[in-house]
């Protein structure tokens, strides 16, 4: 019996030692292009989605309509097409972050549903309103009205829908020229 104490003892002292020289030593897979540690998504996916649910609005202070489509587009060009993309462009590095920044306004693999268009809109108001840690997703409570954030939901919630000319107009890519340098005829360097 004082063996199996000891050993148990022992396992309650060892394993986390083990584990915290195991971190100390830069072994946790921190870049984005290591592998997920075991469970890895699992865990971070079910504390979330509980997380969600406990604190998810049912329904949205404002109505999705034409109005709130076009604002919510304004807001979507201006805060989130840099890692999400555009409509008809993905956008350069959203796939290279770990996890990946989903493509908001591309069809999934298997079948009709458009980015989060199969969320409620609550959810992703959750998201965007308070960010979602060790991931690229910042929390815009600071950034955004409530209104502005759930007009951002609203719209991404009917991303699978036709939406107003106006605006697309917003969610396509503009093409900005790029700028030409000043001409100069002063040597780099001189005054």
């Amino acid at each position: 019996m004082g063996k199996f104490l000891s050993g148990i003892i022992i396992g309650l002292i060892l394993a986390p030692v083990a584990l915290l020289a195991w971190l100390h030593f830069g072994n946790l897979p921190v870049a984005v292009a290591d592998a997920p540690f075991p469970q890895e998504r699992a865990i971070t996916h079910g504390a979330l989605a509980a997380r969600i649910d406990r604190e998810l609005f049912k329904t949205p202070p404002i109505q999705a309509d034409e109005a709130t489509f076009v604002a919510g587009a304004q807001i979507y060009r201006d805060q989130c097409s840099s890692c999400h993309g555009f409509h008809g462009k993905p956008s350069s590095f959203g796939a290279h972050m770990y996890p990946d920044a989903p493509p908001l306004w591309e069809k999934h693999h298997n079948g009709d549903v458009v980015g989060v268009s199969d969320d409620p809109p609550g959810e992703t108001y959750w998201k965007v309103a308070n960010g979602i840690r060790l991931t690229g997703m910042p929390s815009y409570k600071q950034v955004l009205t409530d209104t502005q954030m759930w007009q951002v939901s609203l719209l991404l919630a009917n991303a699978d829908k036709p939406l107003p000319p106006a605006a697309l107009d917003f969610l396509r890519p503009q093409a900005t020229p790029p700028t030409p340098a000043p001409a100069t005829n002063t040597p780099l360097g001189a005054k």
